[in-house]
């Protein structure tokens, strides 16, 4: 198995821990895919996927509309993508995806959260080198080889590809998400979520003490409403 099966082994229990933030999250992406391509998932393969994530975490089919229907409204505020990279106390580098209408204010608190945990706020391309930027699928396993659909998904990107309690995943670098997409539905496999992810291409193990450090600031990080998602250099 390769570094996305660890990577993907190590962050299961933490990911959209809580369902509400779920929700949250999930209610800016499709507002920002809405914004993007409209609000017709047929002829907008971001709304697809997004839709597929609210069905993973159960989101009610009602928010969802709700969600859509609110998005094309030409009055509502657009969610900026904005990527913070900093180092966390001990060498740890991280990386913070956020969704904001209002940078100022999202810039502001990312800035206070690594100020009182002793750590530091970096320019941009200052530590994203240290992740791979990857696309992931998770697809249901029945009736499928994970060896032969390795073999014929290599052809449009595919890196990796791992079976777990969850079906079938796939990792491919981020640019080969819409070809993957694509085939897959064209192959009438249902896919059961997908994403992104950025892996870190090395990790640093710490003491328990020197963790509990970063821990306090991940903390602070991941309970700001406008983060969608922190990644980092902690060995795990």
């Amino acid at each position: 198995m390769g570094r996305a099966f660890e990577f993907r082994k190590a962050r299961k229990m933490k990911r959209w821990s809580a369902m509400s933030k779920a929700f949250t999250r999930i209610g800016k992406d499709i507002v920002m895919a809405v914004k993007e391509g409209g609000p017709d998932p047929d002829s907008n393969s971001r709304l697809r996927a997004v839709i597929q994530n609210a069905k993973a975490v159960n989101m009610p089919k009602d928010n969802v509309e709700r969600a859509i229907k609110r998005a094309s409204d030409k009055s509502l505020g657009e969610y900026k993508e904005v990527l913070f990279e900093g180092y966390a106390p001990h060498g740890i580098a991280i990386l913070v995806e956020t969704a904001t209408d209002n940078n100022t204010r999202t810039v502001a608190n990312i800035r206070s959260y690594f100020n009182k945990c002793n750590g530091s706020l970096g320019t941009s391309g200052s530590v994203e080198f240290m992740f791979d930027h990857t696309c992931n699928f998770r697809i249901s396993g029945e009736g499928i080889d994970p060896e032969e659909l390795e073999l014929e998904m290599i052809d449009f990107g595919a890196e990796e590809v791992f079976v777990d309690d969850d079906g079938i995943l796939i990792y491919a670098p981020f640019e080969s998400f819409g070809a993957i997409q694509k085939e897959l539905e064209n192959r009438e496999i249902e896919i059961l979520s997908s994403g992104f992810e950025r892996i870190p291409q090395i990790t640093k193990q710490l003491t328990v003490e020197e963790s509990e450090d970063v821990e306090k600031l991940l903390e602070k990080i991941e309970e700001d409403d406008d983060v969608q998602n922190v990644y980092h250099t902690m060995q795990e």
